[in-house]
């Protein structure tokens, strides 16, 4: 099961796009209204194992504070004003996809950060660092970036907004802390980190294909009379994730040491699409689900550009220390 699971989360390129495939065929066959009643199970799914995993004391280690400084200001003075310019250039005419779009840039870094990063041989602490600040801090201002930029063009109930991310990321963080303690007093550090706590983030690609097939479900027939709709809002999306690579690599090949450059790329591109599918799915009613559609397709851009960036690492930033000395010996 474990192994199946993991299998599955290494394949997200394809995982995703079949899940949506198959809540795009479910909603066409059948009304699939009821299936909004799986939304808040699959998102506990989604976001409770991530947190589990979720190293908080690595915050207040330092070394690394100009790599974090820079990756805020990226992912909190840039990305989102970047996002609503494109969201409401390219969906004028619907606000809520470019709520989407927002969302999709409101909350940086999940674990796919660290994943990405230690796969580029990049700085891993200070991936962790700017994992946890990062999704601190998009929970707490996301509320009041979408009142600010979206809050003439949508309606917004920022204490339900609020509630939501509350219910979505801090009771989870509250617990899977908890969950964390308690499986090291039983297991031990060294085993819960090399043998316990890997296994909870495969977990959470349950909750994220579930969620994913839900969206894709609720907007089948949408997407079936406009199906030139997928075209439309993959173009700013891949728009959107151009630039901001663009701009994390140039600020790290010209401010930073290779590792902490390559940390930023990833803490700074990586968005947190589950919990922004979770907030449109759990805080916009109905409507929702336009935001949601955006932000599923996301997840297709943002694995398949970040595997590729990976491939490319050494030609962008040059060969890690010690590497190149290596294979020539």
């Amino acid at each position: 099961m474990w192994k199946l699971l993991q299998k599955i989360s290494k394949n997200l390129t394809i995982a995703i796009p079949a899940m949506m495939l198959a809540g795009f065929v479910a909603g066409l066959a059948a009304d699939m209204t009821w299936i909004k009643s799986l939304i808040i199970p699959f998102t506990f799914l989604m976001v409770y194992p991530m947190m589990v995993t979720l190293k908080v004391r690595k915050v207040f280690e330092g070394g690394d504070a100009k790599a974090q400084v820079l990756t805020q200001f990226i992912n909190f003075g840039v990305v989102p004003f970047a996002a609503f310019a494109m969201g409401m250039f390219f969906f004028s005419s619907n606000p809520y996809m470019a709520l989407g779009l927002l969302l999709a840039g409101l909350v940086p870094t999940s674990g796919m950060t660290i994943s990405w990063t230690g796969f580029a041989r990049g700085n891993m602490s200070a991936a962790v660092k700017m994992t946890v600040i990062g999704l601190v801090a998009g929970s707490l201002l996301t509320p009041l970036y979408v009142e600010a930029l979206m809050g003439a063009s949508i309606e917004i109930d920022m204490a339900a907004v609020g509630k939501q991310i509350f219910f979505i990321v801090f009771l989870p963080m509250v617990l899977g802390f908890m969950t964390q303690q308690a499986l090291m007093k039983k297991y031990g550090q060294k085993r819960f980190q090399q043998e316990v706590g890997p296994r909870f983030p495969a977990l959470s690609t349950l909750g994220v294909l579930g969620i994913v097939f839900v969206a894709l479900a609720l907007k089948a027939r949408t997407i079936a009379a406009q199906p030139e709709l997928l075209l439309g809002i993959m173009a700013p999306l891949i728009l959107l994730y151009v630039f901001n690579f663009a701009l994390s690599t140039f600020m790290g090949k010209a401010l930073l040491p290779r590792g902490d450059a390559i940390a930023l790329v990833y803490g700074s591109v990586m968005r947190n699409l589950s919990i922004a599918l979770a907030i449109a799915m759990n805080a916009f009613g109905p409507k929702g689900a336009d935001a949601a559609l955006v932000i599923a397709l996301a997840y297709i851009v943002q694995v398949q550009s970040a595997a590729w960036y990976v491939k490319a690492t050494d030609r962008i930033f040059g060969p890690e220390n010690g590497v190149e000395e290596a294979a020539d010996a």
